[in-house]
This record gives C-alpha cells, sequence and structure tokens, in this order.
C-alpha cells in the first residue's frame, strides 16, 4: 500500500463546518479519510496481537458486548498520520472550548507537544484502538478520559460497509443538560467515513450565557454481520 499521508487530505476539511457542528451539537462528520482498501488493511490487523498492547473484552468490564485492542507503539502509519493530521486543526477549537468553560488548561500547537506533556505526568501508553463487534454486541455509553490530561476531542472511523458487512451498530451520542433530559445523537457514519465527537465536557450557549453540557457516546446493538472502527484518542494513558 502506498505511504500515507493524511496532511492534504485533513487541511482540505470544511473545518468552519466542523467547527459549527462541534459547538452547536458536539459531533461532526468528516467525510471519507479511508479507502476501502485502507479499511480493509486496518481490519486485517486485528488478529496480529504483536500490533497491540492490550485486549479488552467488554462483557468483563461491563462496557457492553464486543471487544478492542489498543495499538502498541509504533502505531499504524494511517493511524499515525490521522493523529498528526487533526490534532493541530482541533486544537484551537479545544483551547476556545477551555476558554469558555473557564478551564485553566491550553494545548498546544502540536501533537508531540501535547504529548510530551502527558508523558511528563505518566500518561505514556498508546489510546488509539481498534473495536470489533459481532451479531448481538453493543457498547454502553461512555467517556475515554485515561488520566488527569484529557483532549476534548476525537475520532471514530467506520472500517466496514453499513447494511453489507453489517446492519444495526448505529454511533450513538447522548448529551447531558443541566436540569433537562438528555438529548440523543444518531451519527450517520459510510466506509471511511469518520466523525470528530466530545469526549465530556464541552461549552454550550445560553440565554445566560456559556454553560457546561456532558457528552457521552456508545454503539447501538449490531442486529447482523460484523462491524469494525478504528478510534482515535489524541490523550495517551496513565
Amino acid at each position: 500500500m502506498p505511504k500515507y499521508n493524511a496532511g492534504k487530505l485533513v487541511a482540505a476539511l470544511d473545518w468552519s463546518a466542523i467547527a459549527r457542528e462541534l459547538n452547536e451539537v458536539g459531533v461532526a462528520t468528516t467525510g471519507q479519510l479511508l479507502s476501502a482498501e485502507q479499511c480493509t488493511a486496518l481490519r486485517s490487523l486485528y488478529p496480529d496481537d504483536s500490533r497491540f498492547r492490550s485486549h479488552v473484552v467488554m462483557k468483563r468490564h461491563g462496557f457492553g458486548e464486543g471487544e478492542y485492542k489498543y495499538y502498541a507503539h509504533p502505531l499504524p502509519e494511517i493511524i499515525a498520520s490521522l493523529r498528526e493530521a487533526f490534532y493541530p486543526h482541533l486544537a484551537p477549537i479545544a483551547n476556545e472550548w477551555h476558554r469558555r468553560m473557564d478551564i485553566d488548561r491550553h494545548f498546544p500547537a502540536s501533537l508531540q507537544a501535547f504529548l510530551d506533556e502527558c508523558h511528563a505526568d505518566g500518561q505514556a501508553r498508546p489510546t488509539p484502538l481498534l473495536l470489533k463487534y459481532g451479531p448481538g454486541d453493543y457498547n454502553c455509553l461512555h467517556q475515554d478520559l485515561y488520566g488527569e490530561h484529557v483532549f476534548p476531542i476525537q475520532l471514530v472511523i467506520l472500517l466496514s460497509e453499513p447494511g453489507t458487512d453489517f446492519t444495526g451498530g448505529e454511533f450513538v451520542m447522548t448529551e447531558q443538560r443541566p436540569r433537562m433530559q438528555s438529548r440523543a445523537e444518531v451519527v450517520p457514519l459510510s466506509l471511511g467515513h469518520g466523525a470528530l465527537f466530545t469526549v465530556n465536557d464541552r461549552p454550550k450557549t445560553g440565554s445566560r450565557g456559556d454553560y457546561r453540557v456532558k457528552m457521552r457516546h456508545g454503539v447501538s446493538r449490531v442486529r447482523s454481520g460484523g462491524r469494525y472502527t478504528t478510534g482515535i484518542i489524541f490523550h495517551d494513558a496513565a
């Protein structure tokens, strides 16, 4: 497979629209990021335990049904390139969110500078992961935090074709609003397409200014077939 460099692809995305969607609803689709061939290449890594640092069976931990593996260093070229390319576009959005939420934390301009901060405080284990679901599997609503350093936006890419490889298995988000019932958002994805979404808190504009809403994400029950996704989290784990 030709060397993958995500820089131009990511730079060409409609970042004004992405920022608007993240601000308004906490999630934004990116369009296609990977070809069918690249999706197949990532799926094919799953049986090779040498490419991963950890294997999690969700049922054992009450996380749902299904399983996932955290990539080991060095990350697959596709994953490393996407992680590095997306971060500098997301850091200004993340910094503006922290300003609006009165959080005294400024993210540096480059991914490596941010990871250096994580590693200096003991968060040195890579967090990008590959997830696998079969019939009846699902992922409970959750947040991917992993330590004190939390980058507030992450990326998911669907590696299987809906309606062909699997049915069901929708990506779902909920927004918990103060003194109000939670709002649900179902995010449609196609093969190789991605979504950027809120990890934990994000600001929301109200009649009296900004306030915080808490976001969680999960996957609805897979009704048939097999569903693979890859998740790119920008902070590392303790």
